[in-house]
């Protein structure tokens, strides 16, 4: 598929998806100033029959219909084409075009191990909601809301949804010669997807159930497979989350085991949140003010003499302390403790500093598997560098995907420009190295991308850093690289 034109003006890149009913590609539109990028999904019915085949045509642009209305959204992908082609031995293939969300989905903000706070989950809750009232005012249901399909807009941070499971169902019947249909498989996610779902029989509710489940991933930061009530069915999960009873009351009552007893709409789930007070976060505690009666004596106009003393020799200690502090701070960063991280999925080793955090994000578009954090260097830091690790699907040349970089780094990075693009290594493989700076906002970024390929797929490791910070923690990024090992 790489290098072929979908529709007659959608040229595929590279690919970025893989399932049981199709791919996904992101490709570029050829008829367009700039040229820019757009996703690219192919459905496959899973039987070639004619009666099918047909019925896969009319539930395909029926599906193309509801996303064209959906797409009046700002935040939902606009469908940008569907069309079907023939491909060899009669087979039909259906195609969808969708506008391309450059950003990050929430799996970088909600995994296992980090507990959001009930401020943050609230905020995060009202976001999805909003724009799920809209799909549900549609009589549209989702069907698989999961943070992979939840997705944060770079450019103004609103939460956009993508990925609706319906289109899946084009690929996932079989209808036979009297015209009855039967789904093959049920579509949503394990741990998301409520009983009546797991049935084929979805629900407005069961939309309301994921973004339960959501909520609860982010408050308690365990992954959604949680104990259920052996009588009852329901979810536990309380015990696990620092949480107010009011708060914990909604989003029970959206993630109950029978569907008659949710919120029936997004609308319903937003209406309740508006009986939340402000105080009811916990840890949420008046503070005791301080007495605040103003002294009658008089303060000496001079510090005694032992006073001066012991105020000097505590500036002292301060300076002293200070200096250790700055001396820490400096030292250099081979003197840190590397820990292995390896991830059997992709067949991938990497030994990253202690101190630095781990997210683990498994993004399809932008084949990003994991980023490594450097700590806030002060509580003013606005920017932490970062190390990326991304694996793409591509055939071609390493010259090839330096050009490819260069020109995603054009299309996506503000002001982006090359300084230098050389021959390298990686993982004991022959590679390439590109350098280039940047804008993120106000920031003035410089980033190194340190690649090789094997098989059909790109490794490549990105360093991001404020441009007046690169060089402070260059020397952690390239022993990273070095350690960075391919399977």
């Amino acid at each position: 598929m790489l290098g072929q034109t979908i529709c007659g003006r959608y040229r595929i890149i590279r690919q970025i998806g893989k399932g049981g009913f199709g791919n996904t590609f992101l490709a570029f539109d050829t008829q367009r100033p700039g040229n820019p990028q757009c996703v690219v999904k192919q459905f496959k019915p899973m039987a070639t029959d004619p009666f099918t085949l047909q019925h896969a045509k009319r539930l395909f642009d029926q599906e193309a219909e509801i996303l064209e209305i959906l797409g009046n959204h700002d935040q939902v992908p606009r469908l940008l084409a569907h069309c079907e082609e023939k491909q060899e031995e009669e087979k039909q293939e259906f195609y969808i075009v969708q506008e391309f969300i450059q950003g990050h989905d929430l799996n970088q903000e909600i995994f296992s191990g980090k507990q959001l706070s009930e401020t943050e989950v609230i905020k995060l809750l009202r976001n999805i909601l909003e724009v799920l009232a809209f799909v549900h005012q549609k009589q549209v249901i989702h069907r698989d809301l999961k943070p992979s399909n939840i997705m944060r807009r770079q450019s103004d941070g609103k939460i956009v949804l993508i990925d609706f499971g319906a289109v899946k169902q084009v690929s996932t019947q079989i209808t036979n010669a009297q015209g009855h249909t039967t789904f093959t498989i049920a579509i949503g996610t394990s741990g998301y997807k409520p009983s009546e779902q797991a049935n084929g029989k979805p629900k407005l509710t069961s939309d309301i159930y994921a973004v339960g489940v959501i909520c609860i991933y982010a408050l308690t930061g365990i992954n959604p497979i949680f104990p259920t009530d052996p009588l009852t069915g329901e979810i536990v999960w309380r015990n696990q989350a620092h949480v107010s009873s009011k708060l914990a009351d909604i989003i029970d009552k959206m993630v109950r085991y029978d569907y008659r007893q949710r919120y029936h709409s997004a609308d319903e789930v937003l209406q309740a949140l508006k009986t939340l007070l402000p105080d009811t976060s916990v840890g949420n505690q008046t503070q005791k003010q301080p007495d605040t009666k103003v002294s009658t004596t008089k303060p000496p106009t001079q510090l005694p003499g032992s006073t001066k003393k012991l105020l000097f020799g505590s500036v002292i200690a301060a300076v002293l302390a200070i200096s250790i502090v700055v001396i820490y701070i400096l030292k250099p960063s081979n003197s840190e403790n590397f820990l292995q991280y390896e991830n059997s999925n992709f067949g991938i080793k990497i030994k990253y500093p202690q101190s630095w955090e781990r997210q683990d994000i498994n993004n399809a578009i932008t084949g990003e598997v994991v980023t490594f954090i450097s700590p806030k260097q002060s509580d003013v830091d606005k920017f932490q560098e970062k190390v990326t690790i991304s694996i793409e699907n591509f055939s071609g040349t390493l010259e090839e995907f330096n050009n490819f970089l260069i020109i995603d780094n054009n299309k996506n990075i503000s002001k982006a420009k090359k300084i230098q693009s050389n021959n390298s290594s990686l993982a004991n493989k022959p590679g390439k190295r590109l350098l280039f700076t940047g804008k993120s906002g106000e920031k003035s970024l410089q980033n190194l991308q340190v690649f090789t390929l094997k098989g059909d797929q790109a490794y490549v490791m990105t360093y991001t850093a404020e441009k007046d910070n690169y060089d402070k923690f260059i020397e952690t990024a390239e022993t990273m690289m070095k350690s960075f090992e391919i399977q």
